[in-house]
């Protein structure tokens, strides 16, 4: 495993990365358990590590499997990311349930770089492939990194696009990092955890035991995270119930930028673009739009 012990300056404890995977690993296989029942375990004891709450024992039995599991998908090293420890994030404490750790892939400085998530549709239109291909040439001018979430359609294009200009991207997956989905995109979850960045916050060992119901709502928790985890989101194509509307809605909670479109508030079977413009989302016209509603974000940094 590459991550290291970190010093956590409020404990006289070390922070044992391994054994904080494993009882990550182990609140996940308590009794309904879901981002939300973790979180408030952890908002009534808010110094609190995933070890506080559960047997060392326990802890390193299932980092064991876990470490197992990821280690039979590929040979690609991984490291984890703890609150309260080393390099976690602290901007995705915005989020509503904000996850106590992250699994990653590949070069972790990326997540400290310029980002903007890139989010769509599954099953987007040659025109919508067509605009998210030229946003992420438009963000990798700017050197700014496009962000998604590895899903077919919209998130294939963003990533595959900036691979094929030989520039960075990052990927917050909905599965664990033990595993690909969709299938057909499991060279490219590899190649992204290889030579870029994939971010997970999804079990390895639970995962496996979950009925596709539970596991199907990891997909709207990751739009969260990766919400957070951006400078901003914007939407390229995306349907009445599509879940890319979970992020949009996580974006505007977290007071992060969301953009939408003017293709999307031009077609006539789908209200959710002037819902979303009524709350605070900013219309996209022309590209310029976004640059020039994100510029002071970077020049704040």
């Amino acid at each position: 495993m590459s991550a290291v012990a970190q010093f956590d300056f409020g404990s006289l404890e070390p922070i044992s990365p391994w054994v904080e995977m494993g009882a990550y690993e182990a609140l996940w296989l308590e009794q309904g358990a879901t981002f939300k029942s973790i979180s408030e375990k952890f908002d009534t004891s808010p110094y609190s590590i995933p070890s506080d709450f559960v047997p060392t024992r326990d802890a390193l039995k299932y980092a064991d499997l876990a470490d197992e599991r990821i280690r039979s998908f590929g040979p690609t090293p991984y490291g984890v990311r703890i609150h309260g420890a080393g390099e976690y994030p602290k901007k995705i404490r915005v989020a509503k349930h904000p996850v106590e750790l992250l699994y990653y892939q590949g070069f972790w400085a990326l997540s400290e770089r310029p980002s903007i998530a890139v989010v769509g549709t599954r099953n987007p239109s040659s025109d919508g492939i067509s605009r998210a291909r030229r946003i992420v040439e438009a963000l990798i001018a700017h050197k700014i990194i496009p962000v998604s979430g590895l899903a077919k359609g919209i998130d294939t294009a963003v990533h595959q696009t900036a691979i094929n200009l030989k520039s960075p991207t990052i990927a917050v997956a909905g599965t664990p990092i033990s595993s690909a989905y969709p299938k057909e995109n499991a060279d490219l979850q590899h190649q992204i955890a290889r030579e870029h960045l994939l971010i997970s916050q999804v079990p390895v060992v639970a995962y496996r035991t979950m009925p596709l119901s539970k596991t199907r709502t990891f997909f709207p928790e990751r739009n969260v995270t990766m919400s957070a985890l951006t400078d901003a989101t914007v939407i390229v194509e995306a349907g009445e119930t599509s879940g890319t509307l979970i992020q949009a809605k996580a974006a505007l909670e977290q007071g992060r930028p969301l953009f939408i479109l003017e293709s999307c508030f031009l077609r006539n079977d789908i209200t959710w673009p002037h819902r979303f413009e009524e709350l605070g989302a900013i219309r996209v016209s022309d590209i310029e739009d976004i640059f020039a509603n994100v510029s002071s974000i970077y020049q704040d940094r």
